[in-house]
């Protein structure tokens, strides 16, 4: 016996267990779910009944009833009682803040007179007016003092809080750390948001910080207000130097990598990147991409951008294919500009390019053309990656001469557009159109990039890979018509696997007399990726009469 007495406390704990963990709990709903995470049958009749009070109290309920009883098992009875309510607001803001904003500080807190009392809320409304002051021009605003006033008896509740709103700043010059192989002047190229003179917004240090990370030539970037460094100019305000550090990227990058796709197969390719060409902060992006259906060789000089923020590019390319028994082989050589103008993207491009093809069962051609052509993208979608709302709408306009080094005079035109419609708390509706015409006499020698093709992932799915087209012996090549039109619903099982129900019809034709929108249609099945959600769906082709499996990275283009 002697050796189960130190076991003997353990067990009648065990015992106890099932006990002690029984605490029902009578209170309506919403106090009830509040009370029950943090309440332990085990602490004992008056340390739950403190307990219960002081939580009770944080939503304003500073006269409960409370009452315990051990009657097959421990039962907790709340009666809150009435809950405090906002009887009176006293806010100031001390210090050079415009009468407006000060009116506006006011005019928006968060807990006005009326509304029940809560602690969270109340911590709520303190710190969103100071995170106000904090974020623009006022970087050394402070809360003095707040004080909560509560009548129990009555069930109001006075609330008070100070703020002194501190100088306003101004910004200083900007100092660098970090920078080996670049200079101030690059930084300045990207830098449209702190200058000198202009007022202090924190959302300005953010943007400036995203934007230069975003370039080929910082791996980190670090932007702050050294207010301890701040002077008084004579209009009283406080200027404050912004100290920016930089971490630089590696100035040569090799990459390798695998991958496979439905539309072209599976694929190996080399890449080199090198932000600093010839030391003078030229991109120089140069690769080897090959695929079952296609090879690519590609290289990119980038250039900085200039003062109105367009990044200049020159580019060649030479690619060789072999879809849809139509093998083509094609150099080019192009510059083109970028601009981002608020929410519209803006490419303008200069394009030669000649391309020969070989059609099974019909005869080789040759074309050549010199493309001047615009595009324009406009966004404007929740999440870049993972859209549920919003529109993504795309613009293109480019033409060739006979005047002009091209062997067929023709205007193109294109036009997609990409609308998201959230259905549910998590469910997405997404519409996809598509619109493209060539105007010209004959497709004849003109470059496959300048007609159109359908079919495949991101056109008509349960169709191969632009096998929608005209035929050319046994070949499909491109027609000068293109319409597509696509309807997906997305059901999210949960944060990472979802369910898409999706329909497609489509076709590129010579002439509108021979538009017959080839339908397919399917289920799909979708992963939230880190890069966006990546697809795969199994499609059925109306027209062909079989299935065919797609998988993509589904993300708006």
């Amino acid at each position: 016996m002697r050796s189960l007495r130190p076991a003997l406390p353990l067990l009648l704990a065990c015992l106890a267990l099932p006990a002690a963990a029984q605490l029902r709990i009578e209170a309506p709903a919403a106090l009830a779910s509040r009370l029950s995470p943090f309440l332990q049958a085990e602490a004992g009749p008056q340390r739950l009944q403190a307990q219960a009070r002081d939580i009770l109290a944080t939503e304003g309920y500073f006269s409960p009833d409370i009452d315990i009883v051990d009657h097959d098992g421990l039962q907790l009875r709340v009666d809150p009682g009435p809950r405090t309510l906002i009887e009176r607001v006293d806010l100031n803001v001390d210090g050079p803040i415009d009468h407006e904003r000060r009116q506006a500080l006011i005019t928006g807190w968060r807990l006005p007179a009326g509304q029940p009392f809560r602690q969270e809320d109340w911590n709520a409304a303190k710190q969103q007016v100071l995170a106000e002051l904090l974020a623009n021009e006022h970087a050394d605003a402070r809360l003095v003092d707040s004080r909560a006033d509560i009548d129990a008896e009555s069930a109001r509740a006075v609330l008070s809080a100070r703020y002194d709103a501190g100088p306003r700043y101004r910004y200083g010059e900007l100092e660098f750390s970090g920078l080996h192989r670049y200079t101030p002047e690059l930084v300045a190229r990207y830098n449209r948001q702190v200058r000198p003179g202009e007022p202090y917004r924190a959302a300005d240090l953010q943007t400036l910080t995203g934007i230069l990370q975003s370039t080929p030539y910082f791996a980190s970037v670090r932007a702050e207000l050294d207010t301890a460094a701040a002077e008084i100019d004579a209009d009283g305000n406080a200027v404050a130097p912004v100290r920016l550090r930089v971490r630089e990227r590696p100035g040569h990058r090799a990459g390798f990598g695998i991958g496979a796709s439905s539309n072209t197969g599976a694929r190996v390719e080399a890449n080199y990147n090198t932000p600093d060409l010839f030391g003078q902060a030229w991109e120089f992006d140069t690769g080897l991409r090959l695929e079952q259906k296609r090879q690519t060789f590609y290289s990119d000089v980038i250039l900085p951008p200039d003062d109105k923020q367009r990044r200049h590019s020159i580019g060649f390319v030479r690619e060789t294919s072999d879809i849809e028994k139509l093998r083509t082989e094609r150099h080019a050589l192009g510059i083109q500009s970028v601009q981002q103008r608020g929410s519209v993207e803006q490419r303008l491009s200069l394009n030669w390019q000649r391309e020969t093809r070989w059609p099974d069962g019909s005869a080789d051609i040759t074309s050549r053309a010199l493309v001047p052509n615009a595009m324009w993208t406009w966004r404007r979608i929740d999440n870049l990656l993972d859209p549920r709302a919003g529109t993504v709408l795309q613009l293109s306009v480019g033409g060739g001469a006979r005047a002009a080094l091209s062997d067929q005079n023709f205007v193109r035109l294109h036009g997609r557009i990409q609308h998201y419609l959230p259905v549910g708390p998590r469910d997405t509706l997404a519409l996809r159109g598509e619109l493209g015409r060539t105007f010209a006499d004959s497709r004849l020698r003109i470059p496959q990039d300048y007609l159109f093709r359908a079919g495949g992932t991101g056109s008509v799915r349960g169709y191969a890979y632009q096998s929608l087209g005209i035929k050319e012996g046994e070949a499909t090549v491109g027609g000068r018509y293109l319409a597509v039109a696509s309807a997906e619903y997305t059901h999210w099982l949960n944060d990472d696997w979802g369910l898409a129900l999706f329909v497609d019809a489509g076709d590129a034709v010579d002439g509108l007399k021979d538009i017959r929108l080839a339908a397919g249609y399917g289920l799909g099945v979708r992963w939230r990726s880190p890069a966006g959600p990546i697809g795969a769906d199994l499609a059925y082709g109306e027209r062909e009469g079989r299935l065919q499996l797609h998988f993509s990275l589904a993300i708006p283009f």
